[in-house]
């Protein structure tokens, strides 16, 4: 696929960009260059060659959920600019 300067001037637009005439050109031909490096990649034999969404083999640490004694209620709001009933109390911020 190439790419032409009708093409980056396009992107340009939907992406609010503002661009002279020249970088048009430039970037065009950069695109292109990208384009053929992934191109080559893409003859490159991958069988046997697992998929990976990363170079590392990561993993999500989680700690297990364990069941503590929350805050006493009067501890908890006791910094709280205003209170009522129990509860923190904050501006309303719908209106009806």
């Amino acid at each position: 696929m190439k790419i032409n300067r009708q093409a980056v001037e396009n992107v340009a637009l939907l992406s609010r960009l503002e661009m002279a005439p020249e970088e048009l050109d430039a970037y065009a031909v950069q695109l292109n260059a990208i384009l053929e490096y992934a191109d080559v990649l893409n003859k490159l034999d991958t069988k046997g060659v697992e998929p990976t969404a990363h170079v590392l083999p990561l993993k999500n640490v989680m700690r297990p959920d364990v069941v503590k004694p929350s805050l006493p209620r009067e501890l908890a709001l006791s910094n709280a600019p205003e209170a009522e009933d129990g509860y923190f109390k904050v501006p309303k911020i719908m209106e009806g």
